[in-house]
């Protein structure tokens, strides 16, 4: 797909968030707006065999979402993809749905139960040996928060990834510069991340995850051969798409009224029609 066709994917997906996420009254929609662009984009472009007719197809990438609490942007992702029915995805927040708070494998397309910080990159290396062990050509995507960043289990799996030349791997950090608390650099400061993983041996590439265009051309671009897993640090902005949210710390797990709603999906299909006029 070209970067307009994913861009109008996008849009529709964001609409679709803030609509699941207000009738909800839950959720982390300020991280689900920043890292939903660059989800669209290995979900419709990068990523290969992910089909929901074959969930388990052998041959499949495979996606790990380790800042698992920004769930719902995956929720609307596999919707859009076609492996989650919109009545499912409508009882997120109601009792007995099988959609929680973090990812589980009841759900049709996610992979491995994920959400407790720092456990989706060492996870990903798991499956990254394990096609290297199987000689399957099959790629692990791995997106992580910037405020996960903390997390200490990260950078032993970023040795392992550097040890076992796990060039099938690619980890993305949403680098979005807020966390639950505030300003990542306030909180635990975590520049230079390229000079900090370049260290550990990872392929580093800073792409603007803001960017459709950037994005696909930044994915497209891997070298899965030069015997290094890839880092992408992907420059985003927290609560992308809805103008009162970007930039604010406090939409981490802020709740929409009815007016915001309103305003927000408002502002996106704004863009959703000048996107299909085009």
């Amino acid at each position: 797909m070209n970067a307009k066709q994913l861009e109008l994917i996008a849009e529709k997906n964001r609409k679709r968030l803030v609509e699941v996420v207000y009738a909800a009254k839950a959720g982390h929609i300020g991280g689900d707006l920043s890292c939903l662009n660059v989800m669209t984009a290995l979900y419709f472009d990068v990523m290969k065999n992910i089909d929901p007719a074959q969930p388990k197809n052998p041959e499949r990438d495979r996606f790990v979402l380790s800042k698992g609490h920004c769930v719902e942007a995956l929720y609307v992702t596999l919707e859009a993809k076609g492996f989650l029915k919109s009545e499912v995805l409508d009882t997120l927040g109601k009792f007995g749905s099988i959609l929680s708070g973090h990812p589980t494998i009841e759900v049709p397309g996610i992979e491995v139960n994920s959400g407790a910080l720092g456990h989706g990159l060492p996870i990903g290396v798991g499956m990254a040996i394990a096609a290297k062990m199987d000689k399957k050509d099959w790629h692990t995507y791995v997106m992580m928060g910037d405020g996960e960043q903390g997390e200490g289990s990260i950078y032993e799996a970023a040795m392992a990834g550097s040890k076992y030349k796990l060039d099938n791997l690619v980890a993305i950090i949403d680098r979005n510069h807020l966390q639950i608390s505030g300003n990542t650099e306030d909180v635990m400061p975590i520049d230079s991340i390229k000079e900090r993983w370049s260290a550990f041996g990872w392929d580093v590439i800073e792409m603007n995850g803001d960017s459709m265009e950037d994005i696909i051309k930044t994915f497209h671009a891997i070298d899965y051969h030069n015997q290094k897993p890839h880092l992408l640090v992907s420059n985003t902005t927290k609560g992308k798409g809805v103008s009162f949210m970007e930039g604010i710390a406090k939409w981490h797990h802020g709740v929409l009224n009815e007016e915001q709603c309103k305003e927000a999906v408002k502002e996106i299909e704004a863009r959703i029609a000048s996107l299909e006029s085009k």
